[in-house]
C-alpha cells in the first residue's frame, strides 16, 4: 500500500486552548516535507508525497512506494497548530514554538538553557514535575559537579572515567543502555588513497576495535561487525567483520603503492579527539600518513556533505536516526543519492532501495543481508562499536534509558 489513513485523537488541545484537528495534521505534514521549508529533518520524510484530510478526524498520507520506515519516522514528527505558525511566521514561531505535549515553554535563553513548565490541559496525564529546566553545560567536569552538589538532578554524556567515579558516590547513581548509535569511520570512496579498494580494506584490518573500547570507552560499548547495532532492525550477524590483522594491512597498504600516502582526517571539536588521534596511531603504524584536520562544526557538515574533494580521507561518526531500522543509517551513509555518502555501487543502492520500499520482513532482511555483504568487500567505511548512553542521575530519580536515547520527562519520577 501507499495510502495509510490515521484516525486523529478528539480532544487533545494545544497549549493555547486550541483544539488539535486533522487540518494541522495535514499542514505540519506539508511543512516539513517542503523543500523550500529546507527543515533538517527533510530526509526522514522525503518519502511521502500527499497528505489529505480524508474525513471529520481522518488524515491520509501517501508514499512514493510501500514505506515500511513510515511509523518509526512519524513518532518524530511534531504536529504545529496551523492559525498559530502561520499568524507568527516560521522565524518567529521558531523562537516561541508551541504544541500540544505535556510540557509548556516558559523561556529559552540560546545556548544558556530552556525552562518548561506543566501542560495542565495535557491529554496525557498529569505531568511528573511541574516545572523543568535544560541547561547547556559544555564541559563534563562541570555537569558532573553540578550533579554531586545538587544544581542538577540528572546528567547526559558523562565519560565512562566519570561514570567509574561516580559509583561511589551513594547519592548519585549511574545510568547506562547499549544504543542504535553506531561509531564508525567514513572512508572517502572517490577521492585520495581511498579510492583503491584496497587501501580501505587495510584501513579496515588496521583498527583494534576492542582496544578502542576497554582503552578509551571504559567497556563502555561493544564491536560490531557492521555498519548497525543490534537494537536496528536489518541487523544480521552473518556478515563477518574485518579482523584486527596489521600485518596483512601493512601488506594491502604496499600492494596498492599506498606507503606514506596523506590521508586528511576531517573533524570538529564536537566529536571525541582521544578516538581520533587512536585511529591515526593505528593507521600511521601501518605505512599511512593521517593528517588530522579540524574545523568548527558548521565548516565540518559543509564539507562533509560536500564534494568528495573536500570531505577528507577519513572522518569519524556517531549515527543514530532514532528509528532502529538499517535504512536510516546505511541509505545516508552509502547510497549514491545522499549528501552524506562519497561512494556509488548500483548494486548496493537497488539492494536498499528494495529494502525500503517492501513491507515483507523476511524480504527486507534478506535485501540488507546483500547490502552489508556488499559494504563488507567495498568498504566505503567501517563499523566501530555499539556505543553505550550515559548518564548520571539523583538516586531518587527513577528513569530506564532506551536504545533511541529518548529523553522523555513523562517517563521519570521521584523515588
Amino acid at each position: 500500500p501507499t495510502e495509510i489513513v490515521f484516525t486523529i485523537r478528539s480532544g487533545i488541545h494545544f497549549q493555547d486552548g486550541s483544539a488539535l484537528t486533522p487540518e494541522d495534521v495535514v499542514y505540519s505534514v506539508r511543512r516539513i516535507t517542503n523543500p523550500a521549508f529546507k527543515s533538517p529533518q527533510l530526509s526522514q520524510f522525503d518519502q511521502i508525497t500527499g497528505a489529505e484530510v480524508s474525513g471529520p478526524n481522518e488524515v491520509t498520507l501517501s508514499t512514493k512506494t510501500p514505506y515500511p520506515v513510515l511509523l518509526a519516522q512519524l513518532v518524530k514528527l511534531s504536529i504545529v497548530p496551523k492559525a498559530y505558525v502561520e499568524k507568527l511566521g516560521d522565524t518567529a514561531f521558531n523562537q516561541a514554538p508551541m504544541g500540544s505535549g505535556p510540557y509548556k515553554l516558559e523561556n529559552w535563553q540560546h545556548g544558556v538553557q530552556s525552562i518548561l513548565v506543566a501542560n495542565d490541559g495535557y491529554w496525557g496525564g498529569k505531568p511528573p514535575f511541574a516545572r523543568v529546566v535544560f541547561r547547556v553545560v559544555p564541559q563534563v567536569a562541570t555537569r558532573v559537579a553540578d550533579l554531586r552538589s545538587g544544581i542538577a538532578d540528572i546528567v547526559q554524556q558523562i565519560t565512562p572515567d566519570d561514570a567509574e567515579a561516580l559509583k561511589s558516590d551513594h547519592t548519585v547513581k549511574v545510568l547506562a543502555t547499549p544504543t542504535e548509535r553506531t561509531g564508525y569511520l567514513f572512508i572517502n570512496a572517490q577521492w585520495g588513497p581511498g579510492k583503491d579498494v584496497r587501501v580501505r580494506q587495510a584501513i579496515a584490518m588496521a583498527i583494534d576495535r576492542d582496544g578502542l573500547i576497554s582503552a578509551l570507552l571504559g567497556g563502555y560499548g561493544k564491536p560490531v561487525n557492521i555498519m548497525l547495532t543490534p537494537a536496528s532492525f536489518g541487523y544480521t550477524p552473518d556478515v563477518p567483520g574485518w579482523s584486527y590483522d596489521p600485518k596483512k594491512a601493512k601488506a594491502l597498504i604496499k600492494e596498492a603503492g599506498a606507503e606514506g600516502a596523506v590521508l586528511p582526517f576531517l573533524t570538529s571539536p564536537a566529536y571525541p579527539q582521544n578516538m581520533i588521534q587512536a585511529i591515526q596511531q593505528m593507521l600511521n603504524q601501518v605505512g599511512l600518513k593521517v593528517e588530522i584536520h579540524q574545523v568548527d562544526q558548521p565548516t565540518y557538515l559543509r564539507d562533509r556533505q560536500g564534494t568528495p574533494e573536500n570531505a577528507g580521507s577519513l572522518g569519524f561518526g556517531l549515527w543514530s536516526c532514532a528509528c532502529q531500522d538499517a535504512d536510516g543509517t546505511i541509505w545516508p551513509l552509502f547510497h549514491s543519492g545522499s549528501i552524506w555518502s562519497k561512494y556509488a555501487n548500483p548494486e548496493f543502492d537497488k539492494a536498499v532501495d528494495a529494502a525500503r520500499q517492501t513491507l515483507d520482513e523476511k524480504l527486507r532482511l534478506a535485501d540488507y543481508k546483500t547490502a552489508f555483504e556488499i559494504l563488507h568487500r567495498d568498504v566505503p567505511g567501517i563499523g566501530l562499536y555499539q556505543a553505550d548512553a550515559l548518564y548520571a542521575a539523583r538516586q531518587q530519580l527513577q528513569w530506564t534509558p532506551t536504545p533511541n536515547e529518548a529523553f522523555f520527562i513523562m517517563d521519570m519520577s521521584w523515588k
